[in-house]
């Protein structure tokens, strides 16, 4: 909870709250200084968790400790999220076979690396006559990945610039 703090003691300005238990259960509604006096008592903090309710909720935990697993929590949950690149691949309609599957290994490798992949064809000068010959290469792409990767956007023309773009499965 990145910038929203929590008030906790003497910064809670109810004049009564409805207190919880460290252990969870709910005590009732005491008035400030005595949920404050519960707290001390227990050597723990009383902590304001909802702060729109009437009266506001507060629980006595040790919000250090709280602080502390929250932000374990967020750097758990920072490293098990997963960032997808998105690599270009760039053909022409004129490829020969050999420079197709050198780019066909990489696309490969990309999908293999969980990265999407955009294949871009340049028709340059009158090639843009042979828009057929380059849905053919197209195709050719995706059967050449089809076990590992799907189609995620279906061939299209923009100006003079064919492009798809592949994903892994």
């Amino acid at each position: 909870m990145k910038g929203i703090e929590k008030r906790v003691n003497e910064r809670i300005r109810a004049k009564e709250v409805r207190l919880i238990g460290p252990d969870g259960k709910q005590l009732g509604i005491f008035s400030l200084g005595e949920a404050l006096a519960q707290a001390k008592e227990v050597d723990m903090d009383l902590v304001e968790v909802a702060p729109d309710a009437e009266p506001p909720v507060c629980r006595i935990m040790d919000y250090g400790r709280y602080k502390y697993q929250l932000k374990k929590k967020q750097q758990e949950a920072k490293k098990r999220q997963v960032q997808v690149q998105l690599k270009e691949i760039k053909i022409s309609p004129k490829t020969e076979e050999h420079d197709f599957q050198f780019k066909l290994r990489h696309i490969r490798k990309f999908l293999i690396q969980k990265n999407k992949t955009k294949v871009s064809m340049l028709f340059r000068g009158r090639q843009i006559v042979y828009v057929s010959s380059g849905m053919a290469i197209m195709k050719k792409i995706v059967d050449g990945i089809s076990d590992i990767g799907v189609v995620e956007k279906e061939p299209y023309l923009e100006g003079r610039n064919m492009v798809m773009i592949l994903a892994p499965k």
